[in-house]
């Protein structure tokens, strides 16, 4: 059984840092994307960073310069390095691997209902003013 948990989540202010990290568990099969996937309760939530078995990572537009995605040599742990830190970065953050030959922001926007999608429970970043 794929089992992915977050860590590192917290309450910073607006240009501070944080560092999620996520342990997956398991193997998945052909695991071919992973990343991080962030919503606000109530919004339909987005693809932030994706990085492929080589290494190649897409950002989307609101986190890019700010954000970096990395994973280890054995693809068991994931990151996410967060810098400059603003107030429209408060979300609950996932960690998503999918069994995908296809990686970019919306393979992580995929159902996590679909049997080829895992994704972790979460961890919450707030950032105030």
């Amino acid at each position: 059984q794929v089992q992915l948990q977050e860590a590192g989540g917290g309450s910073v202010q607006a240009g501070e840092s944080l560092r999620l990290s996520c342990t997956v568990s398991g193997s998945i099969p052909s695991r071919q994307c992973a990343g991080w996937f962030r919503q606000v309760t109530g919004n339909k939530g987005e693809g932030i960073a994706a990085i492929e078995l080589d290494g190649s990572t897409t950002y989307s537009a609101s986190v890019k310069g700010r954000f970096t995605v990395s994973q280890d040599n054995a693809k068991t742990s994931l990151y996410l390095q967060m810098d400059a830190l603003k107030p429209a970065d408060s979300a609950m953050y996932y960690c998503v691997a999918v069994a995908s030959m296809v990686c970019g922001l919306g393979t992580l926007e995929l159902d996590p209902e679909l049997d080829f999608v895992h994704r972790g429970p979460g961890t919450q970043v707030t950032v105030s003013t």
